[in-house]
């Protein structure tokens, strides 16, 4: 629903532009990107702990599920791949519920208010981490 849904925090862009700008990026730093997308909270889960077979990292905006899911968590803390949370608003900025993840404490880090600009920034700290140990 990007790019129509509240405009005024998610801003216009939509979901298949900041897709085809990630795309962009990896190819440039000269990484594999898989890109999902899901409403499903057990479909999130399962590409969570499929991915140590096939990726060195991920980047998750994990939306609502942010705020209370306690499944997606530890799916993360149980594959242990560095991983960076990322929001297209300000999370920090918005109502009070929204201000704490469930899930940051264990990934790497989170990124947010940037737009789809926050998942870029999200790849570009992912690669250097994973880079650079």
């Amino acid at each position: 629903m990007l790019g129509t849904r509240e405009v005024g925090v998610y801003g216009k862009e939509t979901l298949e532009s900041i897709n085809e700008r990630c795309s962009a990026l990896a190819k440039e730093l000269g990484i594999d990107l898989d890109i999902h997308q899901s409403n499903s909270e057990s479909e999130i889960i399962d590409l969570i702990q499929a991915a140590p077979k096939s990726f060195q990292g991920i980047v998750i905006n994990p939306g609502a599920y942010t705020h209370y899911s306690y499944a997606i968590r530890d799916a993360f803390a149980a594959v242990r791949l560095p991983a960076v949370e990322v929001h297209l608003s300000n999370i920090h900025a918005r109502e009070e519920f929204r201000h704490t993840s469930v899930i940051a404490p264990v990934l790497v880090g989170q990124i947010s208010g940037f737009q789809g600009e926050s998942y870029l920034l999200g790849i570009r700290a992912l690669v250097e981490l994973i880079r650079n140990g």
